[in-house]
């Protein structure tokens, strides 16, 4: 296969994980909670799951795609480092405002998805450097083995929490707030970099199998893709490593067994929730392969320019809801100028929509985003590398 040829599958995948990413933020500004115990609820949070392992183990992949095309490691360790650190950049600032709508840096500063695949390029612009049995191994032992910290006693978590390095254990791993000097903002960590940065080793190293002949890719996609949900199961069934919420005690009783099962631990996220999500993406891209027609094409172009959907995805859902609020309310609410997704106050009294107005605008709004990525996509296919290849 020649390296500088598009895989197809990837793009499609990465396409249908950013069009499932639409359902979750449109249910940000529809005040509809994560998850519930009724099902249109629990299956609509539940569905985009699947998005930020997929984004991240196919990050992982795309960076050596593009090592195999450059044919020099030292301009891909550049590159990533680089994209890296302006995806860090463009989370607290573009992203920050298109979630708010407010200016109010002083007091809010999100690292949400894009921060941490920002710091996990950087931290894989260093691995590359090592063998590529190395990159895999180091990958798939951070994914198997963080829950681990689980184990930590409340003394020994009670003393991390109280060093003056609780701020940098946060965005390792335990996530959560993190006050940027004594009248600064709040760094609210949503992803932190573990088990991320496994996950993005992981599909650099798989981006080695994306190269070989179809068939035999085809082969290991499904015995890896199988295998993850196999063990998924057999850990979840068993209920003693792999998730810190032992699904058979703690979760609500209201909510059905089926439901409990699959609940697995997102933030951070755990060894349960990952095999849970990348074994059917890795065990579906020999069909999105073959997922040639029109319906295919719409995902794919999607794929092809994942950031650019994401970075006016967010302000164009944002800018819905608010036309939503004009509509319902003869005016625009207040609460959609809060610090959306993480220190917003629960939705105004009679606010949140029904399930049918979710996913209404989030048709309309995948339908609208389809124009402009599509042209963006026929742009940087045919403009010479520059700065489009960062976005």
């Amino acid at each position: 296969m020649q390296a500088d040829r598009r895989i197809h599958s990837i793009d499609v995948a990465r396409g249908v994980a950013m069009i499932l990413m639409a359902i979750d933020h449109v249910r940000v500004y529809a005040g509809v909670p994560p998850g519930g115990p009724r099902p249109g609820v629990f299956f609509t949070r539940w569905i985009t799951n699947f998005v930020a392992p997929a984004f991240a183990f196919l990050s992982g992949t795309s960076a050596y795609l593009l090592g195999q095309r450059l044919g020099d490691r030292r301009a891909l360790s550049r590159y990533l480092a680089t994209r890296g650190l302006l995806l860090v950049l463009l989370e607290l600032t573009v992203i920050r405002i298109a979630w708010t709508f407010n200016f109010d840096f002083g007091r809010y500063l999100l690292a949400g998805v894009i921060w941490m695949l920002g710091w996990c390029m950087v931290l894989l612009a260093a691995l590359i450097w090592l063998p590529m049995p190395a990159i895999g191994a180091f990958g798939v032992a951070v994914i198997a083995l963080h829950n681990l910290m689980d184990l930590m006693s409340d003394a020994a978590r009670t003393a991390l929490e109280q060093s003056s390095l609780n701020w940098l254990w946060q965005i390792l791993y335990f996530g959560g707030p993190i006050q940027l000097g004594q009248n600064g903002p709040t760094l609210m960590v949503l992803y932190s970099i573990v088990p991320w940065i496994g996950v993005m080793a992981a599909g650099y190293a798989f981006g080695a199998v994306m190269t070989l002949e179809p068939r035999r890719r085809d082969r290991i996609c499904i015995a890896l893709g199988a295998s993850a949900i196999v063990l998924f199961l057999l850990l979840r069934t068993t209920d003693v490593y792999g998730d810190p919420r032992h699904w058979h005690v703690t979760e609500p009783t209201q909510m059905p067994t089926l439901f409990r099962f699959i609940n697995t631990t997102k933030y951070p996220a755990s060894l349960q929730f990952l095999l849970m999500t990348l074994g059917p993406t890795i065990l579906l891209l020999p069909l999105a392969e073959r997922a040639r027609r029109k319906i295919g094409e719409i995902f794919a172009t999607f794929g092809r320019v994942p950031m650019y959907y994401y970075l006016i995805h967010i302000p164009t859902i944002h800018l819905a809801a608010v036309i939503v609020s004009l509509v319902r309310e003869s005016r625009v609410n207040p609460w959609l100028f809060a610090n959306h997704p993480m220190m917003n106050p629960p939705p105004p009294e009679g606010y949140t929509w029904r399930l049918s107005l979710l996913y209404a605008v989030f048709i309309v709004v995948v339908a609208v985003l389809y124009v402009p990525c599509r042209w963006y996509a026929r742009r940087k296919a045919t403009a010479p590398a520059g700065w489009m290849r960062y976005i």
